[in-house]
C-alpha cells in the first residue's frame, strides 16, 4: 500500500491534569478530504495546532510524506507543504485582497517582505495572485480592503491565500464558521472543487458540509478518537450518536 501523506501516530498533549490530545492516530492518503468532528472542547483545534507546529506535542509522531516533522517550527512545515486556515480569519485589515494573496505567493517563492512596495510591481507575482482570487470567486474584489470585505469574502480570501502557498496538505479550521446559508453553500462548492487535487483535513461543526464533502470522518471526544470511517459508518455508529450527533435523524 502507498504510504499516507499525513501519518499521525499516538499523538498526545497534556495541560497539567487535562489530557487535550489522547493517543490520536490519523492517516490521510494523498487527495483525501478527511473531516474531524466532535463537541466543543473536544480538542480539535488543539490537534490542528500540533499538526501545524503552533503547539508542541508531548509524545507521538507527525509524518508528512514519510518524513517526521513533529519538531519542526511552523515555517519549515509550511515549506514542506502544510497550509492552514483559521476559525477566525487572520488577515491584515488595511491590505487589499490582492496584496494579501501576493504576500502568500511571495512567501512561497522566498521573497523578502521588506521590499513589498517593489514586489507590487512584480507582474508574475501579481498575475499568480490574481489567478487565485479568480479561482475562489474574488477576482472582482481584488482592490477591496480586507476590512471592507464581508465575512464570507474574508473566508474566501483566507482560502485563496492558503492555496497560494500551493500546499500538499491543507488544514481548515471551521471554514463555515460565521457564514450564512448562501455563503456556506458557496464554500462547500469551492472545497468540493479542490477534492482530489489537495489533501485536506477539515474541522467543522456544520454536518451538512461534513457529510457532503468528507471521504472519511474521525470523531474526537475529550481528546480521543472514538470512531473513524466513511460518512455512512459514522452516521450509524451508536457511540458517535451518544457522544456527539444525538439520537435524532442524521
Amino acid at each position: 500500500m502507498t504510504a499516507p501523506l499525513l501519518d499521525v501516530q499516538n499523538l498526545s498533549k497534556r495541560f497539567g491534569g487535562l489530557i487535550a490530545t489522547d493517543s490520536v492516530n490519523l492517516a490521510l492518503p494523498e487527495g483525501e478530504l478527511h473531516a474531524l468532528i466532535g463537541p466543543n472542547g473536544a480538542g480539535k483545534t488543539t490537534l490542528i495546532n500540533q499538526l501545524v507546529g503552533a503547539l508542541s506535542h508531548d509524545t507521538g509522531s507527525i509524518k508528512l510524506d514519510g518524513t517526521e516533522i513533529g519538531r519542526l517550527p511552523v515555517w519549515k512545515r509550511v515549506h514542506r507543504g502544510l497550509g492552514r486556515t483559521f476559525q477566525i480569519t487572520q488577515l491584515l485589515p488595511d491590505f487589499t485582497a490582492l496584496d494579501t494573496v501576493m504576500l502568500a505567493v511571495q512567501s512561497r517563492k522566498g521573497h523578502s517582505f521588506r521590499f513589498f512596495a517593489d514586489a507590487r510591481r512584480d507582474r508574475a507575482v501579481r498575475a499568480e495572485a490574481e489567478q487565485f482570487l479568480e479561482q475562489i470567486g474574488l477576482g472582482a474584489r481584488a482592490q477591496a480592503r480586507v476590512g471592507d470585505l464581508a465575512q464570507g469574502e474574508r473566508k474566501q480570501l483566507e482560502l485563496a491565500a492558503a492555496l497560494a502557498g500551493k500546499p500538499r496538505l491543507l488544514l481548515l479550521d471551521e471554514p463555515m464558521a460565521g457564514l450564512g446559508t448562501a455563503e456556506s453553500h458557496q464554500m462547500i462548492e469551492q472545497l468540493a472543487s479542490l477534492k482530489g487535487k489537495i489533501t485536506m483535513l477539515i474541522v467543522e461543526h456544520d454536518m451538512e458540509a461534513v457529510f457532503t464533502l468528507a471521504d472519511r470522518v474521525s470523531v474526537l471526544v475529550y481528546g480521543k478518537v472514538i470512531a473513524q470511517g466513511d460518512v455512512e459508518a459514522i452516521k450509524s455508529n451508536e457511540d458517535v450518536r451518544t457522544a456527539y450527533l444525538g439520537e435524532g435523524d442524521i
